[in-house]
């Protein structure tokens, strides 16, 4: 007894309370259910944060094996005659190119120039029977393809466009360099043969800019402004085969292209794209693609497994000449923990590449190609492939043996010169794609009918879809039923805490808590605000312990009376969630087709809730949590308001700048871009999907997010959109405060009550 009253004066005396007080208190906490009445009780014991990304991941995984059938279904061309069927395949060509980013008009061009100086002629080996010049071509742009033209001394058999591994050069390729053995120099026989090649080099893997690859630095802000540095690199090939075409006119060009590892990809895409091309030969690339997410980042392509893999690729080439060469890749690797994406390549074992090739005659049906042929090479890699790959543009001719190594005429190859021209002009030309970038959304985003309200939320509409499917990406599946699972978890003065666990698809479930005021009236119904907290946050983060950047403002809205609820958002665990992105990235999907779906089960099952006010459910996120703000209100019509704090920026020059300190391209955030958000939805954009309803924003002056500067600057255009063109100033605004990346919880809260129509306290 003793100890009980010690125990409560204790109490009374830390919490301000009479006695009488802290007793009513613990009163109401012993009324408080267990379990929410209508919900089945939640027994689930460790984790659920960590229960809920691997479900995410599972359903990930589920979804891509499921890739191959489903493009099986759809793959339906018209196999009447081969003049048919490639023209049926058109539509399928135009999808290709759109997301690898081959997008940009090729600059017309007369022939390559040579490249050299008054001291360094641009003639650099002499081989047995042909010639090597330095050269450089105009792709795209400002843009160039730069490598290597060997010319044979009669006149050319065929014109072949060869592309060595990124972890090679041209000058390697055909024997000028050590590094490729002389079986696998397939450029500089194909040239003893009597063959024109052109060897444009890539970009190597090596890393140098700021603990990333130069192929995933490149690839960063291209991805976000709708472009690829595969698609960059095609363009360079495909520019070649507009100057063979060229040079072929009134003849009969016979076109080839040939590569191996980074080079056999390019070789078809390339193929796959352009019917010009006569001839393809892949080594060491061909296989499934469905573990596309464990390949390097630079290598992710948006919605690729949707509709194509290496299989379908080889079937777009009919009735054109195909030849696989199954030999040894590449190696290499992005071990995590570096600051680049994790991934690696290595050879896909025999069986899985007899088994993708065994795919392509379902696909083509009676279509046959002129040459389909798959070769196992154990040895050197492309020592077979080439032969093949004559064989199929010069019938007759055969492949000459390897000879020696051509004479190098040049001591300074300029090799390092060389790559860094490559690597500006194509960050030059990306940067350049941002600095025009508001005038491509400008023009996107202009069919919004501002003239009413009503008008304006009818046209809103299709922006809407576009933005969920083409952007966000959208699952194409019913939601399960709730199966709402609570218990009580956590008692305060002012509320009382559920965990909720729901179903959303199978293994994807919905996790957060909700908090009930305690001075809840029977039959009132109250407004709710879903409080997301940010990166590698929980939902305690919200409303205990006082975290130095959300300072409990779930728990201090239910303390104004507000029901609020705290979801578990996914990105939680570093890679384990990053990698999430990357899985969901080749099925046209994002991390936002799975938290978008969360959210709306979650805001249904709230409007369920005898004491939730349907009309009143506003958002609130911080940092991540702000980035959630942006695009689930958007999508989510069923949020009455949104509140973006800490986040809201000029959000596409962040992510695609190569010049700005707040720029995301050299960060560990590698889940970050999302594809073609340049040139469709900035956060002004996207504020505009979430217009009529209210929209804050909350910036602290010193948030490293981004500037003060580019804040104002995107947030103007929000402001010129509500006040100006809806006559609606009312229903937005920001606040700045000196402060970090926080919570401030002032004009926020303020805007709350208004909006939400719920009274301040008095006290």
């Amino acid at each position: 007894m003793k100890r009980w009253f010690l125990t409560l004066v204790v109490a009374c005396s830390s919490t301000g309370l009479t006695c009488t007080a802290w007793a009513a208190e613990a009163e109401k906490a012993a009324a408080a259910p267990a379990v929410l009445p209508g919900t089945q009780p939640l027994d689930w014991q460790g984790d659920i944060a960590s229960r809920l990304v691997d479900g995410v991941d599972r359903f990930l995984l589920g979804q891509i094996a499921r890739t191959a059938e489903r493009r099986q279904a759809t793959w339906k061309p018209d196999t009447s005659s081969p003049e048919k069927y490639a023209a049926s395949l058109e539509p399928a060509r135009q999808r290709l190119a759109h997301i690898l980013g081959v997008r940009d008009a090729r600059v017309p061009f007369e022939a390559p120039e040579l490249v050299g100086t008054t001291r360094t002629p641009a003639l650099v080996a002499r081989g047995k029977g042909y010639q090597a010049f330095a050269v450089r071509w105009p792709a795209f742009g400002d843009v160039h393809g730069e490598g290597l033209l060997l010319v044979p001394e009669a006149k050319p058999a065929a014109d072949v466009i060869a592309i060595a591994d990124a972890s090679q050069t041209p000058e390697m390729f055909c024997g000028m360099l050590p590094g490729v053995p002389p079986e696998s120099q397939a450029a500089r026989r194909l040239a003893e043969s009597g063959c024109r090649v052109l060897i444009p080099m890539i970009i190597n893997r090596e890393v140098s800019v700021r603990k990333l690859t130069n192929r995933e630095f490149l690839y960063r802000p291209a991805f976000e402004m709708g472009r690829h540095l595969i698609g960059y690199e095609v363009q360079k090939v495909l520019a070649g085969v507009d100057w063979f075409t060229r040079e072929a006119e009134g003849g009969d060009p016979r076109i080839g292209v040939i590569g191996w590892g980074e080079g056999g990809m390019l070789a078809l895409y390339a193929a796959a794209l352009d019917g010009r091309i006569d001839a393809v030969c892949v080594s060491g690339y061909f296989g499934p693609r469905e573990g596309l997410w464990q390949e390097p980042l630079d290598r992710n392509v948006f919605g690729l497994l949707e509709r194509f893999g290496d299989a379908e690729l080889v079937a777009m080439i009919a009735p054109r000449a195909a030849v696989i060469e199954a030999a040894a890749g590449p190696t290499f690797e992005v071990p995590p923990g570096t600051g680049g994406g994790p991934g690696r390549l290595s050879t896909p074992p025999p069986e899985e590449i007899r088994r993708e090739f065994g795919r392509i005659a379902g696909l083509t049906g009676p279509v046959r190609h002129a040459r389909l042929e798959l070769i196992e090479n154990a040895g050197p890699p492309l020592a077979r492939g080439a032969a093949a790959l004559l064989a199929a543009l010069a019938p007759g001719s055969r492949l000459a043996p390897p000879g020696p190594a051509p004479e190098v005429l040049r001591k300074d190859l300029a090799l390092t010169a060389r790559h860094a021209r490559q690597m500006h002009e194509i960050d030059r030309h990306t940067q350049w794609l941002l600095s025009e970038s508001p005038y491509v959304r400008a023009e996107f985003i202009k069919k919004l009918d501002t003239s009413s309200l009503d008008k304006y939320v009818q046209s809103a509409e299709p922006y809407r879809k576009f933005f969920y499917d083409e952007v966000i990406g959208r699952f194409d599946l019913e939601r399960l039923p709730f199966n709402a699972r609570t218990r009580r978890a956590y008692d305060n003065p002012a509320w009382t805490g559920y965990e909720v666990v729901l179903d959303v698809f199978p293994d994807v479930i919905a996790y957060g808590v909700l908090l009930v005021p305690k001075d809840l009236r029977p039959g009132e119904r109250r407004p709710v605000v879903v409080c997301q907290h940010g990166l590698e946050g929980r939902p305690t983060d919200t409303f205990l312990n006082n975290h130095p950047a959300y300072h409990d403002f779930a728990a201090k809205l239910a303390e104004r009376g507000f029901i609020t609820f705290a979801p578990q958002n996914l990105y939680l665990f570093g890679d384990r969630f990053r990698t999430l992105q990357r899985k969901a990235n080749p099925i046209k999907k994002t991390l936002f087709s799975v938290i978008t779906p969360q959210h709306q089960q979650i805001v249904d099952w709230l409007q369920t809730l005898p004491m939730v006010d349907p009309q009143r459910i506003g958002f609130y996120g911080l940092s991540y949590g702000g980035k959630t703000a942006m695009r689930v209100p958007a999508l989510v019509t069923d949020y009455a308001l949104s509140i973006c704090s800490a986040d809201f920026n000029e959000w596409v020059w962040k992510n695609a700048s190569t010049r700005a300190p707040y720029s995301y391209v050299w960060t560990g955030e590698y889940e970050i871009f999302e594809f073609d958000l340049g040139h469709t939805f900035n956060y002004a954009e996207m504020a505009a999907l979430i217009a009529p309803r209210p929209f804050m924003v909350e910036r602290g002056h010193f948030d490293g997010v981004s500037s003060d500067e580019a804040v104002a600057y995107e947030y103007a255009k929000v402001r010129h959109l509500y006040a100006a063109r809806l006559r609606i100033a009312d229903r937005t605004e920001i606040e700045w405060f000196v402060g970090p990346h926080t919570i401030n919880g002032k004009g926020t809260f303020a805007f709350l009550h208004k909006h939400l129509r719920w009274p301040v306290p008095s006290r």
